[in-house]
């Protein structure tokens, strides 16, 4: 027969007491995957609009080029006009892709900004989470640290 002395402590009970003891929020675990969340949908705002301007002026950039190309295959009276239409078409190509550059760098700065601007604002939203989190849980250990004491006596 068993003593008091070598019975087996019930371990899970022991645990739930200990848990209830101390109970977990999990408003700030939430609160803090919906901040995640909601930064990743205007993450993907950005890259996707980013995206869709940069295929607008790629398509742009496509006509244009298939339009002065155009013209230059176009047959001629004289030999020299072909040599004429050939330089023309370089020409306007050179000055059409350092304007075409130059809005895909307009681009690109817009989605930088975009970005820094969001993980700044990120940044702040979940360091307030964060502070928000440690608060309450102090605050609810506390409480229960009073209680367990009060408890005890």
């Amino acid at each position: 027969m068993a003593t008091a002395k070598n019975a087996t402590p019930d371990m899970t009970q022991m645990m739930k007491d200990m848990m209830s003891a101390f109970p977990v929020d999990t408003a700030a675990m939430e609160d803090s995957f919906k901040t995640a969340a909601t930064l990743n949908e205007k993450l993907s705002h950005v890259a996707i609009e980013a995206a869709e301007k940069s295929t607008e002026l790629q398509s742009k950039w496509m006509k244009d080029m298939l339009t002065k190309m155009g013209e230059m295959t176009k047959a001629k009276s004289e030999p020299a006009d072909y040599a004429k239409a050939m330089t023309d078409f370089a020409s306007a190509q050179a000055e059409v892709t350092a304007e075409h550059m130059a809005a895909f760098a307009e681009i690109a700065k817009k989605v930088q900004m975009d970005t820094v601007e969001l993980m700044m604002a990120a940044g702040k939203d979940f360091s307030e989470d964060a502070s928000a989190a440690m608060k309450k849980a102090t605050s609810d250990m506390t409480t229960a640290a009073k209680k367990a004491s009060t408890a005890a006596k």
